[in-house]
């Protein structure tokens, strides 16, 4: 290690190569897929070490660690994340031994989340991100690279747990979805800033995208002076050629784009995806003998249209949330038939809107049982009948891709008040061997909802349009521990949240419990109550249905009652409820039971007089 400056002032004045792929230049050699290339450090050393030597004859000055998904939760799942600590330390070692006395050896730490979605507190990150970098640390390394991040928000976790263990250099790469902002919505030239202000030796990009897209990523994006500029590009894109899939670009090519990316101001240039030896080599070959050429930023940087002028549509008449500050607002429940024929459903919804209801709620295959697409009938709804549909999105049954299709499609329709909730999973619905998806939970797709209403996709991608989306979350009171229930509660609305409608309660001392444990809470309450249509409907709710439980004396006047009978005796119950809930609330989501709209109708002309009453009274 003595042919060589700190690697802190060589990146301020040398054009430095970094090296290429580990994991996919293993896989085209035979190993096969599906193996942790980073347990091959412990397996089969002399195999990574050979691949460092190759990158380091070819001309790289600056040679990766075989760790980038050498953290506790990757590992997890080959059952090895109790080597996590040897892992990263042999790692070193065998960098080390490849790069010789004239190169640097950068611990690599990828993104734990990498697209993904898992459910870890940010204190557990922190802990996996400290583990891997102590071991890199304290084996060596001349510098960390933490590399692949999508989101700006995991980097920067991970910068700022890493920056307070070493003065070695840090260089952080992004990975870019679409060219010019990262997943989480913020625009390239301002990720960078931040993570210059948060301790970063070095920015730039690498994976997902070719040459010729980071140095159109990069001609957009003002950098921050005093940190080096980085690009380690995938071999183009990956495709199927001749029966197997393969990464197109030559080294040839590479070659070319090296020499543009060094006019872009870029001082480290590498390679990710599908690179090879002879990729870095070519590279090293073009630069030969070339200094670092200076940053020179654009004017303006580019990324959609400035978000104040993103239109807005107008709405036509208030959203629940707007109209429960001034009034008691109702909503109701009336879930979308299990058949084709909708002439029913419509003149429910249309005799619901007459009572006063101000908003019909569209449950998504609620209980898991296909039932007809929310979507579609709340357009027709609200087309012929007037009401004002509100439907509910489930985590369960789409990908990010269809979620975001479906909100888009919401959203041309002019249905933008939604319900988030998890779903139950399909192994208790009509169709049990269907895949549940929940690509995301509740919380994240609450928050993903609110970054289409700021006009960008949840690739992070600009739109043209901002959403108007009015978000409400779910809220179970009907626990054992009702503070745990909040607490949870709280996170739905530090996602988001706009309004909660709650599971039903069938006492009023529930209602008090509610009302106060949910005090604190800046956003409406609307309170859940279901009619019970008989003593069966309660015994099943009770003993069966999760998050409903019904109170002793509720059971005691349903006994024996069914039919019109049980009805009646439902509705009387809950106008009693009515009484107490509208002191406490003034949200009121009342809940149809298998389809007797009649029911629900009922209790809202009921709401609508007790509170007309009560308002000439108090004048």
């Amino acid at each position: 290690m003595t042919n060589r400056p700190d690697l802190k002032e060589a990146l301020s004045r040398r054009l430095l190569i970094g090296d290429g792929a580990m994991s996919t230049y293993l896989y085209q050699h035979g190993i096969p897929v599906g193996v942790c290339p980073e347990e091959l450090t412990l397996t089969h050393p002399d195999w990574v070490t050979d691949v460092h030597r190759r990158y380091r004859e070819a001309g790289a000055s600056l040679i990766q660690t075989n760790t980038y998904g050498a953290n506790r939760e990757r590992l997890s799942r080959y059952g090895i994340e109790s080597k996590t600590t040897r892992i990263n330390r042999e790692a070193a070692a065998l960098a080390r031994e490849g790069a010789g006395d004239g190169a640097y050896v950068l611990g690599t730490i990828g993104s734990i989340l990498a697209g993904r979605v898992l459910h870890y507190s940010e204190t557990d990150y922190r802990d996996m991100y400290e583990e891997q970098a102590t071991a890199l640390l304290y084996a060596g390394v001349d510098g960390i690279i933490l590399e692949t991040f999508i989101d700006l928000k995991e980097l920067v976790l991970a910068l700022e747990t890493i920056r307070p263990l070493t003065k070695v250099p840090l260089l952080c790469n992004l990975a870019l979805v679409e060219v010019g902002r990262t997943r989480d919505g913020h625009l390239l030239s301002e990720a960078f800033q931040v993570l210059k202000e948060k301790g970063a030796d070095g920015v730039g990009l690498n994976c997902r995208l070719g040459p010729l897209e980071i140095e159109r990523a990069l001609k957009q994006t003002r950098v921050p002076e005093g940190v080096a500029l980085a690009a380690y590009p995938n071999a183009g894109r990956l495709g199927l050629f001749n029966g197997e899939y393969r990464y197109k670009s030559t080294p040839e090519y590479f070659a070319e784009r090296a020499l543009s990316l060094r006019e872009q101001g870029v001082t480290v240039i590498g390679g990710c995806c599908g690179t090879t030896p002879e990729h870095i080599g070519a590279i090293a070959t073009a630069v030969e003998g070339l200094d670092p050429l200076p940053r020179i930023n654009p004017d303006r940087p580019e990324g959609g249209e400035p978000q104040e002028d993103i239109r807005i549509q107008p709405r036509t008449r208030p959203s629940v949330v707007d109209q429960v500050k001034r009034e008691t607002t109702v909503i109701i429940e009336f879930d979308s038939p299990k058949d084709l024929d909708i002439s029913e459903y419509l003149r429910g919804a249309e005799e619901l809107n007459r009572a006063g209801a101000d908003a019909v709620t569209l449950a998504d295959n609620s209980m898991a049982t296909t039932r007809m697409s929310n979507m579609a009938l709340g357009a027709i709804m609200k087309e012929r009948t007037g009401a004002e549909p509100l439907v509910h999105i489930t985590c369960r049954d789409r990908n990010l891709i269809g979620q975001q299709s479906h909100l888009m499609g919401l959203h041309a329709l002019g249905i933008d008040q939604i319900l988030v909730i998890t779903g139950d999973p399909t192994r208790i619905g009509d169709l049990p061997g269907s895949s549940s998806i929940y690509d995301v939970t509740s919380f994240d797709l609450i928050r993903m909802v609110k970054q289409l209403n700021e006009g960008i996709s949840f690739s992070g991608k600009p739109l043209k349009q901002k959403a108007r989306f009015v978000v409400g979350a779910a809220f179970n009171p009907n626990v054992a521990k009702i503070e745990a229930a909040v607490r949870r509660l709280e996170k739905k609305v530090e996602a988001g949240a706009d309004f909660i409608m709650t599971q039903p309660v069938y006492d009023t001392e529930s209602l008090q419990r509610v009302a106060e444990a949910t005090r604190h809470i800046p956003i409406p309450i609307f309170i859940g109550i279901m009619p019970l249509t008989g003593h069966r409907n309660a015994l099943f709710l009770h003993h069966e249905l999760p998050g409903v439980k019904i109170p002793d004396s509720v059971m005691q006047r349903m006994e024996g009652k069914k039919g019109e009978e049980g009805r009646h005796e439902g509705v009387a119950i809950a106008r009693e409820l009515l009484d107490e809930a509208v002191e406490l609330f003034k949200g009121i989501y009342l809940i149809t039971p298998f389809h007797y709209w009649e029911m629900t109708a009922e209790l809202t002309r009921y709401i609508r007089q007790r509170t007309q009453t009560g308002i000439a009274a108090g004048s």
